[in-house]
């Protein structure tokens, strides 16, 4: 186990957080640009403001998943 994963008295490990937030930080970095961008054409802020709700929930939800493992799946009879 790397030391980064070490786990607690509690049995979390340490490091998700850190590892969801490097997973989800592009997606949301593309989000916040496509927004900028948006801006920069001369769009009206209200509609490029619009669109920043859906980025953040999408980023949320990836962060959410990341964290606790979505892709480990349900613990099978071994544990």
């Amino acid at each position: 186990m790397e030391p980064s994963m070490s786990t607690n008295d509690d049995g979390e490990r340490r490091g998700d957080r850190r590892r969801a937030a490097l997973s989800v930080a592009p997606f949301l970095a593309i989000g916040v640009a496509y927004v900028l961008l948006l801006l920069w054409w001369g769009l009206d802020p209200l509609w490029a403001f619009v669109i920043l709700p859906p980025i953040l929930a999408v980023t949320a939800i990836g962060w959410v998943a990341v964290r606790y493992g979505f892709h480990e799946g349900p613990p099978g009879p071994n544990g």
